[in-house]
């Protein structure tokens, strides 16, 4: 069976308490048995509802931000895998987590689904850790926040990089199809030539 890519969204808010106000997307790739998920965000229930009992092979996550890892963890232990972060992203792993452990992601790792195959590309930028990960067979790449509709995530902590996230989209993301889709960590998805026609005047603002 050919793999297909869904997508959940899900709210939560910085603070626990408070009524879910922040959107993040769940993206799951795989077929009616296996899949892959990507950042299970703010509600590992929901998330766990939407994979409906097929057999989970991994749990990757873009990178460490609360609103993508508070959940991963309950997530994980329901489905009996470990997440997986790049480990440059520990330290925001850490804030949330504490000692709880998480497997590395390294750059250029595959993950097999459903026949297709799943890349990680380390574009760091909006965080230290920051990964996409790339399915070249489906015509699509999982930016996490590195990339948006309209142009690169935040870069505004002391931790990222503006540089550093042009930089990871010229030369980790522009280098795929211009027609590849990118699917995002919030809102609605985009494709690599219709952002690539805008990175001067991305450089141009300084953000």
């Amino acid at each position: 069976m050919t793999a297909r890519i869904e997508l959940l969204r899900t709210a939560g808010n910085a603070d626990p308490a408070g009524p879910p106000v922040h959107e993040n997307n769940v993206w799951i790739v795989g077929d009616d048995t296996q899949v892959v998920v990507i950042d299970p965000a703010h509600d590992a229930e929901a998330v766990a509802a939407a994979v409906a009992g097929r057999r989970v092979s991994a749990v990757l996550l873009t990178h460490g931000h609360w609103d993508h890892v508070r959940a991963a963890v309950d997530f994980c232990r329901s489905v009996g895998q470990e997440p997986r972060l790049h480990p440059a992203d520990a330290f925001l792993w850490r804030a949330e987590h504490g000692g709880t452990p998480f497997v590395p992601l390294t750059d250029g790792e595959t993950f097999e689904v459903a026949g297709t195959v799943l890349e990680a590309r380390h574009t760091p930028g909006h965080t230290p850790g920051s990964t996409s990960l790339v399915a070249a067979d489906l015509g699509a790449v999982f930016s996490g926040d590195t990339l948006f509709q309209g142009g690169p995530g935040a870069t505004r902590w002391e931790y990222s990089s503006f540089d550093g996230i042009i930089a990871s989209f010229t030369d980790r993301l522009l280098t795929l199809p211009a027609d590849t889709a990118v699917h995002t960590g919030h809102g609605p998805s985009t494709t690599i030539g219709r952002e690539a026609g805008d990175l001067a005047a991305w450089v141009a603002r300084g953000w």
